[in-house]
């Protein structure tokens, strides 16, 4: 009786043994499922986070590039309208330099039984940049002066070949007052036309006569009396083909009286 009782209580211990063993075993393979799992879920996230980062830094280096693509791109703009504007001003400055300015110094002086002399100068004291001869007679021109305003146009043809600055140019058609009046021709500043601006020099604005002389054989234009009137003019450069020339009145008020325009047309 005692034995069987013994060996009943053995059976039951084995059995309850195995089961706990069991068990444990079920749950140490959940758990290491559980932590497996919870792993892979891990990486994933992390591979996720890192393809995210990688994608924000590809996503940052090319927009770090186009901007500095298009930040070259502006600089290479700017720096070429900069060498454009600084060679169109050294042109112009150029230009002015070596021609007329803005403001020059304009002579009208002619033998009275002779034709009207025209010189721009940048100085008072310089050569003639611009000398022409009218076929008009300095007396008809004083007496259109006389009676009011005076336009003188001259124009002359534009040409395909060469092109030629428009105060080198060498033959105009004169119009005074919208008539016409023949041809004015550009010449060279000989001794004469010389000795006229030197003796007018110290004249800034005003009109005269000048003694003749007869030293150089030309009765029709050694003998009588020189006319003259000087002034300041005010140059205005409408384009390679046009320019203007308005005297300066010294009360500023009013048209001036002398305005001559160049046109090549």
């Amino acid at each position: 009786m005692a034995k069987n009782i013994q060996d009943l209580a053995s059976k039951r211990q084995f059995h309850w043994t195995t089961k706990v063993s069991n068990e444990d075993e079920v749950v140490s393979k959940t758990n290491k499922s559980s932590t497996k799992t919870g792993d892979q879920e891990v990486k994933g996230d992390k591979d996720k986070v890192k393809n995210e980062d990688d994608k924000q830094v590809q996503e940052s280096s090319a927009s770090a590039a186009t901007a500095n693509v298009t930040r070259k791109k502006l600089q290479a703009i700017a720096v070429s309208r900069l060498k454009s504007v600084l060679t169109a001003f050294g042109r112009q400055r150029a230009h002015f330099q070596q021609g007329l300015g803005t403001r020059v110094v304009g002579t009208l002086f002619g033998n009275r039984r002779g034709h009207v002399h025209f010189a721009f100068q940048k100085d008072p004291n310089s050569q003639p940049v611009f000398l022409i001869e009218l076929a008009t007679p300095i007396t008809g021109l004083v007496r259109e002066m006389a009676s009011g305003l005076v336009r003188i146009a001259l124009e002359c043809d534009k040409e395909e070949k060469k092109p030629t600055r428009l105060l080198e140019e060498p033959v105009w058609r004169t119009y005074c007052n919208g008539k016409k009046c023949g041809f004015a021709t550009r010449r060279d500043c000989g001794p004469k036309d010389w000795n006229v601006l030197k003796a007018v020099e110290p004249i800034s604005m005003g009109a005269g006569v000048l003694p003749g002389n007869g030293d150089d054989g030309n009765t029709a234009e050694s003998d009588g009396e020189i006319m003259y009137m000087r002034a300041k003019f005010e140059r205005v450069v409408g384009s390679r083909d046009s320019e203007a020339f308005y005297m300066m009145n010294p009360d500023s008020n009013g048209a001036p009286e002398l305005s001559i325009y160049l046109l090549r047309v």
